[in-house]
């Protein structure tokens, strides 16, 4: 169960991060998300995320946004690429939990094709 865990070191914090990543300009969209990746060099996936005040007035909103995608990138980092650095941009509105889960893992899948990562080996499945 410990790998299901949102660990310190798969969040991005430092501004340069948010930076490069908006810099490498490659990003994927969908009616709930903008997402913008770049390669970290690290065996795991970092999640960053930016609420805007201007998009999403109260700060309650904001919250539960933030909460909503940490914990579908939680639940479903196993399946995504290593070495990708996200930053998830919400738009407005009110998502619920299956639609941003369903969402995070389509674009993610999306921007690694972009960025020409390797797929991430399936669940359970054992190295040669």
């Amino acid at each position: 169960m410990s790998r299901a865990r949102f660990r310190p070191h798969e969040r991005i914090k430092a501004p340069a991060d948010f930076r490069r990543a908006f810099d490498r300009r490659r990003s994927v969209s969908d009616a709930l998300f903008v997402i913008y990746g770049v390669e970290n060099g690290r065996d795991h996936a970092r999640l960053g995320i930016s609420v805007s005040r201007k998009k999403v007035r109260k700060a309650s909103a904001r919250n539960r946004h933030k909460r909503l995608i940490r914990e579908a990138f939680r639940l479903g980092k196993e399946e995504f690429p290593p070495g990708i650095d996200l930053v998830v941009i919400p738009r407005p509105g009110e998502p619920d939990f299956d639609a941003v889960r369903a969402s995070l893992s389509k674009l993610v899948r999306d921007l690694a094709r972009r960025l020409r990562l390797p797929r991430p080996k399936p669940v359970g499945e054992v190295a040669p």
